[in-house]
C-alpha cells in the first residue's frame, strides 16, 4: 500500500502535468514550503490541530496571492485533511517525479580534497553520456575518506575511496586470521 505523502504527491503531479503547469506548480510549492519552514508562526498556524480547517483556509488566502489554482485547490485538501505537516514530504516526492518526468538524475562526487571544477564537469559529462540523462552535479569535501572519490549517481553509489579499500582489506586480514 502507497504511503499518503506518495498518493498526494502523485495527485499534485498528474493534476499539474494535465494542465501543464508542472514547472509552475513545483516551483510555487517549493516557495510555499522555504516560507513554511523558515517561519516558525506559520508552522504552529498552519500544523496545530486545534486551529479549524476553515481557519487556515482563511488565513492560506491572506499568506498565498498569485499561485496556480492547482497548487490551491492541493493546499486546501491538506489542509482539511489535516496533512499540512506532510508538506516537506510531499515536497520531496514531487521533486523527484518532476525529476523522473523530465529525465534529471542528481550527482555528487565527494573527495578528500576541493577537486578542479573542470574534472568535476567531466565526470557530469560522462554520466550524463552513460545514463542518457541530464546530470544535477555537485561536489563536496570530506577528508574522511583519504583519497579517491565517492561517486552517487541517484541512488547508486560507488566507493573508490582509500577508506573504502582499506576497509575491505581489514576485512579481508580479518577472516583470514
Amino acid at each position: 500500500m502507497q504511503d499518503a505523502v506518495h498518493v498526494y504527491a502523485n495527485a499534485l503531479f498528474e493534476a499539474a502535468r494535465d494542465k501543464g503547469k508542472l514547472d509552475e506548480v513545483r516551483e510555487q510549492l517549493d516557495q510555499f514550503a522555504d516560507a513554511l519552514d523558515g517561519d516558525r508562526d506559520l508552522q504552529v498556524f498552519f500544523f496545530s490541530p486545534y486551529l479549524s480547517s476553515a481557519e487556515k483556509r482563511e488565513g492560506m488566502k491572506r499568506a498565498i496571492s498569485g499561485a496556480e489554482p492547482e497548487l490551491i485547490n492541493f493546499l486546501e485538501l491538506l489542509v482539511e485533511k489535516q496533512r499540512m505537516p506532510e508538506i516537506f514530504r510531499i515536497r520531496r516526492e514531487l521533486d523527484e517525479l518532476w525529476k523522473r518526468e523530465n529525465r534529471r538524475i542528481d550527482v555528487t562526487v565527494t573527495s578528500a580534497v576541493e577537486l578542479d571544477p573542470a574534472v568535476v564537469g567531466r565526470i557530469g559529462e560522462e554520466v550524463e553520456r552513460q545514463t542518457g540523462e541530464e546530470v544535477d552535479l555537485s561536489s563536496r569535501v570530506d577528508d574522511s575518506i583519504l583519497g579517491g572519490i565517492v561517486l552517487q549517481v541517484g541512488n547508486m553509489v560507488l566507493d573508490a575511496s582509500i577508506r573504502s579499500r582499506l576497509e575491505k582489506l581489514r576485512k579481508t586480514v580479518a577472516t583470514a586470521a
